[in-house]
């Protein structure tokens, strides 16, 4: 099954909502792309990802290539919020540490809420 995904476009966000099985690390790496074509096309400083109906199905060895792909390819957004279920949460903060540590500003959530309330600080 294929990652489905749609955007919406407010003043300097960019809200992301994917849904499907992340089957394979190209799979991911073209939904990461599709995000930063995005937030280049609207000049996006903040992302928040709903992706509380996408199962991460792919290896820890791909979640980590996947993280550094994404600090080669990505410009400096700003702020960028992962929110995922709780089935989802050990791999998601594995990623968060990788991309923390090439650079990125990004932080795993289980609450939107919560998430809207860190990218606005």
């Amino acid at each position: 099954m294929a990652i489905h995904v749609s955007f919406k476009q407010e003043n300097n966000l960019l809200r992301v909502t994917s849904a499907g099985i992340d089957d394979n690390l190209d799979q991911v790496k073209e939904y990461g792309l599709k995000i930063l074509d995005q937030v280049n096309s609207f000049h996006c400083t903040r992302v928040l990802c709903n992706e509380l109906d996408l199962k991460y199905n792919i290896s820890t060895f791909d979640i980590y290539d996947y993280a550094k792909f994404l600090s080669d390819n990505a410009p400096r957004i700003g702020k960028v919020a992962i929110v995922c279920s709780m089935d989802g949460m050990s791999d998601a903060l594995f990623w968060e540490t990788v991309s923390v540590n090439r650079g990125l500003i990004v932080k795993v959530f289980s609450d939107i809420k919560e998430a809207e309330s860190w990218l606005e600080d």
